[in-house]
Formats: C-alpha cells, sequence, structure tokens
C-alpha cells in the first residue's frame, strides 16, 4: 500500500553516526516546511520503551534467540500500529532509526535464523510495510567500537557480543545492498560527517521531489 508519506530508515553498525545523521536531517526538513517525524527501534512507543529496556540492558545470556527475535518483532508490531502508519497516513517524512533490516542481520544472519523466515515474520509485524528508501552507514566495526570508546558510551547487550558477530552483521548489509540497490543505499560512514549528510539529504529530496 502507498502512503502520502514516506519511511526512510537508517541502518549501521554502532558508531556509524545514525544517531547525529538523522538528527541533521529532521533539522533540514523542519527548515524547509517539510513534516518529519524522527523515532527508533526498539523503543519508539512507551511499550516499545519497555521492550528496549529487556533486549538491551537484561543480563547478557539470559534472553534466548528465539525470545530477543520475538520482542524485536512486538516492539515493530507496537511501533507500526501506533506511530508509524498514523504518520505515514498524515503525509509526515519518517526518519527511522532501524528495522526490518538490522532483524535480518542480526536475528537472521548473525544469530542464525533464516532470512527468508524472519523476513516474513518482520512483514507481518509491521503489516506489509517496507521501507520507501534505507540508507546504511558502512563502517568497520572495529573503527565503529573506537569511536563509541572515545566518546565514553557504556555497551550494551547487543553491543557487547564479540567482534566476529559485528562483522557478521557487516556482511549481512552488504548483501542486502546487492540485493535491493534502488532501495537500500550504502554511505561510507568513515567520511566527515558533513559529507554523509550532504549525499544523505540529496538521496531524501530527491525521493520526496518523485512523490509529488
Amino acid at each position: 500500500m502507498t502512503y502520502p508519506g514516506l519511511l526512510i530508515t537508517f541502518e549501521g553498525g554502532e558508531g556509524a553516526g545514525k544517531t547525529t545523521l538523522i538528527e541533521r536531517l529532521y533539522e533540514a526538513l523542519q527548515t524547509q516546511g517539510v513534516p518529519a517525524l524522527k523515532t527508533y527501534a526498539p523503543g519508539g512507543t512507551q511499550v516499545g520503551a519497555e521492550i528496549r529496556q529487556l533486549l538491551l540492558h537484561t543480563k547478557k545470556g539470559s534472553l534466548s534467540m528465539r525470545c530477543e527475535l520475538l520482542l524485536y518483532l512486538a516492539d515493530r508490531a507496537q511501533h507500526t500500529e501506533e506511530l508509524l502508519l498514523p504518520a505515514l497516513k498524515q503525509g509526515k517524512i519518517i526518519l527511522c532509526d532501524r528495522f526490518h533490516d538490522s532483524t535480518l542481520a542480526y536475528q537472521g544472519v548473525a544469530r542464525g535464523f533464516s532470512r527468508p523466515f524472519v523476513k516474513e515474520l518482520c512483514s507481518f509485524a509491521a503489516q506489509g510495510l517496507q521501507p520507501d528508501l534505507t540508507l546504511y552507514l558502512d563502517l568497520d566495526p572495529e573503527v565503529g567500537f573506537q569511536r563509541t570508546t572515545r566518546a565514553g558510551k557504556i555497551k550494551d547487550r547487543i553491543e557487547s557480543e564479540e567482534l566476529s558477530f559485528h562483522h557478521k552483521i557487516r556482511s549481512a548489509f552488504k548483501e542486502i545492498a546487492q540485493e535491493e540497490p534502488s532501495r537500500f543505499l550504502l554511505l561510507d560512514a568513515s567520511k566527515s560527517p558533513q559529507d554523509v549528510f550532504l549525499f544523505a539529504k540529496e538521496k531524501i529530496d530527491a525521493l520526496i521531489s518523485a512523490r509529488r
């Protein structure tokens, strides 16, 4: 189904700069007078915030892989129903930090579940909703963790996984980029924040113009 608004999602490993990029793009859209919404997953709703607490801050090893997957899907279902679909129907440009592709990469490839199976579950949870555009900030996981360490960030349960886990995730994202090049765009996150911002803004502006 096509909605008046657009769903633009952002993916990337730890320290890639998604949060900073989304904030700058949101401010730019507001300056242009474009109705926009920034949100994130898991945790974009009140229910999602409680799920996020379980997913990211429960003691490592205490959640089974199936439980983890289903919690992410529960967050997706609530996020879609409560926030995303209403905003799309209102014609808003949604900037969402993580969506289906993270689930496919983290819970599908890195955790060993079948990607087609996880993809079907994601579609069910989100009522068939798919991103209009996905911007993936690609960065070597080692560089990403060096950034977060310098920033003084404490690792959550997912970030505390072995480095090999995060390399699997990066490989999974690159596979998605090869399979869906028109929807899933790769940005070199080792470049300056300004360069990344300008590239992302150009793509988003073009998408908005194409819809008018």
